[in-house]
C-alpha cells in the first residue's frame, strides 16, 4: 500500500518560493561541490548553482514533473559549469600575451653588439645582395615588389637573397668563433 505524501511534502503543491527554499536548504552544498569538482574552483561554482536555482524559480510553474526538480537542478549545474569552462577557453584564447619583461642593461649591450656585427657583415656584402636583403627584411617587401623596385627579375631576387644570407651566416659564424 502506497501512502500518499502529505500536501506540505509534495513538491507538486509548492509555490516557486517554497520549492526553491526547500531544495536550496537540502541540496545547495552538494551542488556547489559538484560544480567545484567540474570547474576546479568554488567562487564560480557558487554562481553557477545560484543561477540554476534562479532559473528553477522562474520555470517552476512550467515544469511538467515537479518531482524531478532535483534532476533539473543537477542538469542545470552541470550545463552551467560547462558553459563557464567553454567561456574560459574562448577568453584565454583571445587574451593578449603579457608584455615581455623590459630588457636590462646587459640585454641592451648584447643586442647592440649583435646589431653592430650584423650591420658590419651586411656592409661587406655586394651592393645588390645588400639591397635585396634590406628591402626584404627591413622594408618587408615581397619578392615581386623587390624585383620591381630594383628592376630585376624575381629569380634574380631569390638568387641575391640566398647568396646574401649565406654570406651573412658565414661572416657571422666566423666572428663568433674565437
Amino acid at each position: 500500500m502506497v501512502v500518499p505524501a502529505e500536501p506540505a511534502d509534495d513538491p507538486r503543491s509548492w509555490s516557486a518560493d517554497e520549492a526553491v527554499s526547500a531544495l536550496y536548504a537540502a541540496h545547495w552544498r552538494r551542488f556547489v561541490a559538484l560544480a567545484s569538482s567540474l570547474m576546479g574552483e568554488s567562487a564560480s561554482a557558487e554562481e553557477v548553482v545560484a543561477d540554476a536555482f534562479v532559473t528553477l524559480h522562474g520555470r517552476w510553474n512550467r515544469l511538467s514533473d515537479k518531482g524531478s526538480a532535483v534532476a533539473y537542478l543537477r542538469t542545470s549545474v552541470v550545463n552551467g559549469a560547462r558553459d563557464v569552462l567553454r567561456h574560459r577557453v574562448v577568453t584565454d584564447r583571445r587574451r593578449p600575451l603579457p608584455d615581455p619583461a623590459p630588457d636590462g642593461p646587459e640585454e641592451h649591450a648584447v643586442r647592440a653588439a649583435e646589431h653592430r656585427m650584423v650591420l658590419g657583415a651586411l656592409d661587406a656584402l655586394p651592393t645588390r645582395q645588400r639591397e635585396v636583403l634590406v628591402l626584404r627584411y627591413q622594408g618587408e617587401m615581397s619578392e615581386e615588389d623587390i624585383a620591381a623596385a630594383l628592376g630585376i627579375s624575381r629569380g634574380a631576387v631569390k638568387t641575391h637573397a640566398h647568396r646574401g644570407l649565406s654570406a651573412l651566416r658565414t661572416a657571422l659564424s666566423l666572428e663568433e668563433t674565437p
